[in-house]
């Protein structure tokens, strides 16, 4: 089923397609304003860092535990909890708009309450949709929470000069009570573990990566993307140096660039929810590695604007598919009652991996130049591409083997 008629056809997964929408441009609508708040009232580029570690960073730290809430509860319930929290924190910042301390603290909060949404909401999927629609489900969530983050800066041009910073914010704060009612109208998604014996929840974020380190298939694809993330996502800092500098453009030019693979990643996902994907999941994902890869390494060679234009929106399609295929790998290959754990530690790896990308290729751009940082980039995360593509396929077969599943006629085998 293609992701028109999922849409159409499942109402509950279409609920949470669109809650998760309209969270995801109410989140990027208050990032900005809360940019422009930190640039007018600090005055300092390394506060704007500050934030962004406190929205991006800091919740990576508590992945094992927040994947570990998703095994343990009701998923609806979680999800809604972590949307009404989230709405209450950004009426409290709109409200105070307190000294940078103090924001970057609820900042945090705010974006631990995410991270607990993150893990609930993909291990929700596999709840609402059948196994054969995996692929497509993931897809559409991916097209649609990526026009939101697309769309929400868009939004805050628009609306600072009626409602400025408090408005703005306070419209983000509507936006998560609009997806926590929506949400609200799923049925139950219980654990599949019950009862007092139960171990505490430190216990099971332990058993989680105790699973993960101990699970070959799943250990590559998590240390598959987290090393191609810690290669490969200085591409943003080196962007506007490459125009900047290299192409000596103006800040049109840094404005394109640093839009070409959100362009892509829209076309990526577009393709693959409208297509019957032919490629097993492995194969798709591997392919997303060196897509992502290879389009940086090429783009320390370009020679143009527009030939690293290009370059980024197809490694933006490389980057939807890595979307795609971890997590309806994950999905398909994870029991359901590991699923949250999972997922919370795959999205704290790749938040630290991103981290590490940022400093060390900072320094790189400080010591070299753009086009260089782009090349040991691209060729880093070629290798650890290679390296997975070594493993990762009989990986997969075994762990399908060891489970006793058999293929699905109605698809493609997971590898």
């Amino acid at each position: 089923m293609g992701a028109g008629r999922l849409l159409r056809d499942n109402p509950a997964f279409r609920t949470l397609c669109t809650a998760r929408v309209v969270s995801f441009a109410g989140d990027s609508l208050s990032l900005v304003a809360l940019m422009i708040h930190v640039v007018d009232t600090a005055g300092q580029a390394v506060a704007v860092s500050l934030l962004l570690l406190a929205g991006d960073f800091v919740p990576s730290l508590v992945s094992p535990v927040s994947g570990a809430i998703s095994d343990r509860f009701d998923l609806k319930r979680v999800m809604v909890t972590c949307e009404v929290v989230q709405g209450v924190l950004i009426v409290a910042i709109a409200v105070a708009l307190p000294p940078l301390p103090l924001l970057l603290a609820l900042v945090a909060v705010r974006a631990v309450a995410g991270q607990i949404f993150g893990p609930a909401s993909r291990s929700a999927v596999p709840a609402l949709v059948d196994d054969r629609d995996l692929a497509p489900a993931n897809s559409a969530l991916g097209f649609g929470t990526n026009a939101g983050e697309a769309v929400g800066p868009l939004l805050a041009a628009a609306l600072f000069p009626l409602l400025g910073v408090r408005g703005v914010l306070l419209v983000d704060a509507a936006t998560f009570l609009v997806s926590a009612v929506l949400l609200s109208t799923l049925r139950p998604i219980p654990p599949t573990e019950h009862g007092a014996g139960r171990p505490s929840l430190v216990s099971q974020a332990r058993s989680g990566w105790a699973y993960i380190w101990s699970t070959r298939a799943i250990r590559l694809v998590l240390l598959g993307f987290g090393g191609v993330v810690a290669f490969t996502a200085v591409d943003d800092v080196a962007l506007v140096v490459l125009a900047k500098d290299t192409f000596e453009a103006g800040d049109s030019a840094v404005a394109l660039l640093l839009g070409a693979v959100g362009l892509g990643l829209l076309a990526g996902f577009a393709l693959l929810a409208r297509s019957r994907i032919r490629l097993g999941m492995a194969a798709l994902l591997l392919a997303g590695f060196a897509v992502s890869s290879v389009g940086n390494l090429l783009t320390g060679l370009a020679w143009a604007v527009a030939v690293a234009f290009a370059l980024q929106a197809v490694r933006g399609v490389g980057i939807a598919a890595i979307e795609v295929a971890s997590n309806t790998l994950l999905q398909r290959l994870v029991p359901r009652d590991m699923l949250g754990r999972v997922f919370g530690n795959l999205y704290g790896v790749i938040g630290v991996a991103a981290a590490v990308s940022y400093v060390s290729g900072g320094l790189l751009l400080d010591a070299t130049s753009a086009p260089l940082t782009f090349l040991v980039a691209g060729a880093g995360g070629t290798v650890v591409t290679v390296l997975v593509a070594l493993r990762l396929p009989a990986a997969v077969r075994a762990h399908v083997r060891d489970a006793g599943r058999l293929p699905d006629p109605d698809r493609q085998d997971d590898e």
